[in-house]
């Protein structure tokens, strides 16, 4: 893990002062990274994934930017729930409605991430958040709840999503619209083991897990890569924003037995229990893992 005591710089974004780690990816190549030196870095099985994606600049609220963000190593975390479509309806906005597997029953989700190598340089994240409908439709197709769980595609709405990290912060807040704020959190994912702790404003815990992962399977790259599509809105206008993964190496165990989650105090726990989950029935590892984050785009969303 980085070491605390490393040295920082002072960048802007959109007017907001941050600190990134002097002489990392982003001080010295401010989203434009060369892909030919992260290649080289160990932690990094390799670049190909992203060699097809070409950066494109872009005005956004925090100034002009490169878009996508890339992500050259991660682990993710996610234990999926059942909940009551009516607890679930009452967090989130009219434009959206939940994603149900059954009458009366929809998905909220849990997540932790570990970003080791990205553009922005290393930071940690955890979200709550809830499977919605894709806007595109009113209506709810086969295909659209098949791809969901088996994490091929997911629409979603989150409602909590902590960072450890300043420019995540401002980026994701001010120029995705995220509801991000900076918050000591720590999330560690391999092979054995997988825990996170999130904490709250108190220093005490508003969430953490602890859980043995799933065994793992490991995959090409480029042959499973799965997308997710979070709306948001950015003063009066809703935008979606994709994000594609290229997963390497993952496991899934269904209606997980030695799985502990603790449920806290704090923002993240306050949006959890909100949504009365009833039950947890997938717990989803990824040990290594690749990213590519597009800002923001307009999007058309019905109304109920």
């Amino acid at each position: 893990m980085p070491s605390t005591q490393q040295e920082t710089v002072t960048v802007d974004l959109g007017g907001r002062t941050v600190t990134v780690p002097k002489g990392g990816l982003y001080d010295r190549y401010r989203m434009d990274t060369d892909l030919d030196e992260v290649a080289r870095d160990p932690r990094v099985s390799g670049v190909d994934f992203f060699r097809p994606l070409p950066k494109t600049r872009v005005e956004s609220p925090i100034g002009a930017t490169l878009t996508p963000n890339f992500y050259y190593r991660i682990s993710t975390a996610r234990i999926t729930m059942l909940a009551r479509s009516r607890a679930i309806r009452s967090r989130l906005p009219g434009e959206l409605a939940p994603l149900e597997v059954a009458p009366g029953l929809g998905l909220v989700s849990v997540m932790f991430f570990r970003y080791d190598v990205c553009d922005i340089d290393f930071y940690t994240e955890a979200a709550v958040g809830i499977a919605v409908k894709p806007a595109r439709h009113g209506k709810l197709g086969l295909v659209d709840l098949v791809a969901a769980l088996k994490n091929e595609h997911l629409d979603s709405y989150v409602l909590s999503l902590p960072v450890s990290t300043e420019i995540a912060q401002v980026r994701g807040h001010d120029g995705y619209g995220f509801p991000k704020w900076v918050t000591a959190l720590d999330v560690d994912i391999d092979a054995r083991r997988t825990t996170a702790h999130v904490a709250n404003d108190h220093g005490g815990t508003d969430l953490a897990l602890s859980a043995p992962t799933p065994g793992q399977t490991a995959h090409p790259s480029g042959s499973r890569v799965s997308a997710l599509t979070s709306y948001t809105s950015i003063g009066d206008a809703w935008h979606s924003t994709l994000s594609q993964t290229n997963v390497l190496s993952a496991g899934t165990e269904l209606i997980p037995r030695k799985l502990a989650l603790r449920v806290g105090e704090g923002r993240m726990a306050d949006d959890l229990r909100s949504l009365r989950p009833v039950r947890t029935i997938q717990f989803d590892v990824v040990t290594e893992g690749q990213l590519a984050l597009h800002m923001p785009v307009p999007t058309s969303v019905r109304g109920r």
